[in-house]
């Protein structure tokens, strides 16, 4: 009788284990997910940012080896003004969104910054 009762709370504590590993492999994957997501959406946010001049248009970039499409958005923004109430003109806002089909449903999201078009003229 000891041994069943022994073995029947070996089981149970390893049931609990078993669960706990799992859950932190459930969770693992889900960071891994994350921070790649978040990678390619600063790698894209960079790359718009490095161009010499901006144009207002909107673009949709799959990404190579995964089932993830970035939507690139680029608008003027009109009526921003500084502290002393002067037009800042050639202001643009950048939103890139990543797009991504996991766990049944369709995955977003986005970063975005404005920049002024000039910034890398001479």
């Amino acid at each position: 009788m000891e041994v069943v009762l022994a073995i029947g709370i070996f089981a149970v504590a390893c049931t609990g284990l078993a669960v706990a590993f799992h859950r932190m492999a459930q969770t693992a994957t889900i960071t891994q997910q994350e921070l790649r997501i978040t990678r390619i959406l600063d790698s894209a946010l960079a790359e718009q940012l490095s161009f010499p001049t901006l144009e207002e248009g909107t673009a949709q970039i799959p990404v190579e080896g995964t089932n993830i499409e970035l939507d690139v958005v680029i608008k003027p923004i009109e009526d921003l003004e500084n502290q002393d109430g002067q037009l800042l003109q050639e202001m643009f806002h950048i939103q890139v969104t990543a797009n991504w089909f996991a766990d049944g449903s369709w995955q977003s999201r986005s970063v975005e910054t404005w920049r002024y078009n000039l910034m890398y003229q001479p």
